[in-house]
């Protein structure tokens, strides 16, 4: 592959190890996060460091965004000192965040007007996923733009789809959302049913995870929460941002989603006993408290 000029801006704990990829691959990497010390790794291997996502875009051809919620994806891009201030034609802007689709398609608008394209690329397969480079992202935005990204998408996951215009691949990583959490449910109360009824839970597992009752969240989280191991990789706060999305963009559907509602208020309870920044694994013992 041709080494590109490329940016990447927010390096938690999904960011950093996919802008590591890029480097890893001999791209030029122009990194900016809030926390600067969180980029010395990079810098370090030879990253470069931005002081604005202005900065970092006008040193790329494509730059990568990877970010909490709707606000600060808006204040990156088109803020003081925004990725906007550097867009030209050719740009091309992937955002990996989970966000609003409707606020999503008001950045692409505004991106477009100056010649970029908005790809909305958001992520899943965990912190595991990003430092193993198999997640799954579902890119939504310009086919033009989705095929020159491609390879360097191909860097970081191993199921990658074009899902459509610009805000499709927000609403389909919502879809994504409604299945892990609701199932995330599932496996915390099969196993606290397992414990309490004096089975071996690890053999539980085992014993139903081949099976049709099988499922990413029982695999790779069902042992976490029998040791009770609770380390985010993916935490509370951040699953409820997405819930919220999910719930927002049903209401607009006029939808009812009764079991996201009960997983939602679920981690509402673990938030209030100050578990938000703990890994999603938190809703075992969470179902447990009084109601």
């Amino acid at each position: 592959m041709t080494s590109r000029n490329v940016a990447f801006i927010g390096l938690g704990i999904m960011g950093f190890p996919m802008a590591s990829h890029l480097l890893s691959a001999g791209h030029a990497l122009t990194v900016h996060t809030r926390t600067r010390s969180k980029a010395q790794p990079l810098l370090d291997r030879g990253a470069t460091w931005a002081d604005s996502p202005a900065a970092a875009a006008k040193a790329a051809n494509v730059v990568f965004t990877c970010l909490p919620d709707t606000p600060d994806v808006h204040d990156v891009l088109l803020g003081p000192a925004g990725v906007i201030d550097s867009a030209r034609h050719g740009l091309i802007v992937i955002d990996h965040s989970t966000i609003s689709p409707s606020a999503t398609r008001e950045f692409a608008k505004a991106l477009l007007d100056r010649g970029a394209q908005l790809l909305d690329a958001p992520v899943s397969g965990g912190d595991v996923g990003a430092r193993n480079a198999t997640l799954s992202i579902m890119v939504g935005g310009d086919q033009a733009a989705f095929d020159a990204a491609l390879p360097l998408l191909q860097l970081m996951g191993k199921t990658i789809t074009h899902t459509g215009p610009a805000g499709t691949g927000q609403l389909t990583k919502l879809v994504n959302q409604i299945l892990v959490s609701v199932t995330n449910l599932a496996a915390s109360e099969a196993l606290n049913f397992a414990t309490r009824s004096g089975l071996d839970p690890a053999k539980t597992i085992q014993a139903v995870g081949g099976g049709a009752a099988g499922s990413w969240q029982l695999t790779n989280l069902g042992p976490k929460m029998l040791a009770g191991d609770f380390a985010p990789g993916f935490m509370i706060d951040l699953q409820q941002k997405d819930l919220r999305l999910v719930l927002e963009s049903a209401a607009e559907l006029g939808l009812s989603l009764r079991a996201v509602e009960l997983v939602s208020s679920l981690f509402a309870k673990a938030q209030a006993k100050g578990w938000g920044r703990e890994g999603t694994q938190s809703l075992y013992k969470t179902i447990s408290l009084p109601t």
